[in-house]
């Protein structure tokens, strides 16, 4: 028999380790390679491993009960090149074909190519209407939560709801932002970790505000009270343990003791980081870093699916994605 659906987790790529770069997903453009040139980018045939993921999941025995997508979906090289539109166009027609519902979150070069509001109106806004999120307007938070089956909840959160990326220049989420970044980075280039105590205050990383930050709290109480089992997922890891520091979100602290202050939740998922990692922390809480599809050979594959179960949840990975079982 069927264990209960389970959601099918993509990476859509990472953030770089330090320096400059761009490597995400997908751009048409001939392959290249990361600032240290250690480790090659695969550009276009990013679309090819979306591709293959798609394919492997509708032919899944058990129907999915949904896709994420971790972030970066088009790398920011499409900016430059005034590609962004159709870049976003060929990756969301493969996804097109699935059988299954895709849940989007929001990386930096998602925010390197379009503006928030944007993203908003695009179909990068994966929130069912309606659905209940932290802020609204010009202020608008990019997080809400949903149910794929009775006693499992996901949570999407929005790790760059505190950033300079995407928000106006003139707005007051990007002072306030921008403000921040200052006073804890004080280098020229605001995406250099260099002689940082706490290097993920760079550019090219984001957090979560306050009012988020309650409403996720608000959302977990909900969830304790009725003895689900909560997945958290977003751009950026809030764990040490699973990534390098660079790539951690500004306040992952925050992020953290909310989640360690509830019993709900089981597992948090993130992108980033290309390399993947994982840990498990001293409150029982997986952290998965999925690898990232920009630095995986044609040959290969990065994806995963994970089959949700009473007491544990089993990742089944392809390629560069190794199997893991997680027990509550």
């Amino acid at each position: 028999s069927c264990p209960q659906p389970g959601p099918a987790a993509l990476t859509a790529g990472a953030g770089r380790s330090r320096g400059r770069g761009s490597a995400r997903v997908y751009a048409d453009a001939e392959d290249g390679y990361n600032f240290w040139r250690t480790a090659r980018r695969y550009y276009r045939s990013g679309l090819g491993r979306v591709r293959s993921a798609v394919r492997a999941w509708n032919g899944e025995r058990c129907p999915l009960a949904c896709v994420l997508q971790l972030g970066d979906l088009i790398d920011g090289l499409n900016a430059q090149r005034g590609a962004s539109e159709p870049a976003l166009r060929a990756v969301l027609g493969e996804l097109a074909q699935l059988r299954a519902p895709v849940h989007h979150a929001w990386g930096n070069h998602d925010l390197y190519n379009f503006s928030r509001e944007y993203l908003l109106r695009s179909e990068l806004n994966s929130a069912p209407r309606g659905a209940p999120g932290p802020a609204a307007g010009a202020d608008a938070c990019y997080a809400y939560h949903f149910s794929p089956a009775a006693g499992f909840r996901f949570v999407m959160l929005d790790a760059y709801d505190l950033s300079v990326l995407g928000w106006d220049k003139f707005s007051q989420k990007y002072q306030h932002a921008l403000k921040l970044l200052k006073e804890k980075n004080p280098n020229e280039d605001l995406n250099s970790p260099l002689g940082l105590d706490e290097c993920q205050f760079v550019k090219f990383n984001g957090g979560f505000s306050q009012p988020q930050l309650d409403w996720f709290n608000e959302v977990l109480t909900a969830s304790d009270k009725n003895r689900e089992k909560v997945l958290v997922a977003g751009h950026l890891p809030i764990h040490p343990g699973s990534t390098n520091d660079v790539c951690l979100a500004w306040n992952y602290k925050d992020a953290l003791s909310i989640i360690h202050s509830h019993q709900c939740v089981v597992c948090f998922l993130a992108g980033h980081l290309h390399d993947g990692g994982y840990c498990l922390d001293t409150h029982g809480v997986h952290h998965l870093t999925v690898e990232g599809i920009i630095e995986t050979p044609p040959q290969s594959h990065a994806f995963g699916t994970i089959y949700v179960y009473e007491d544990k949840m089993i990742l089944k990975g392809k390629g560069r994605i190794p199997d893991k079982v997680m027990y509550y």
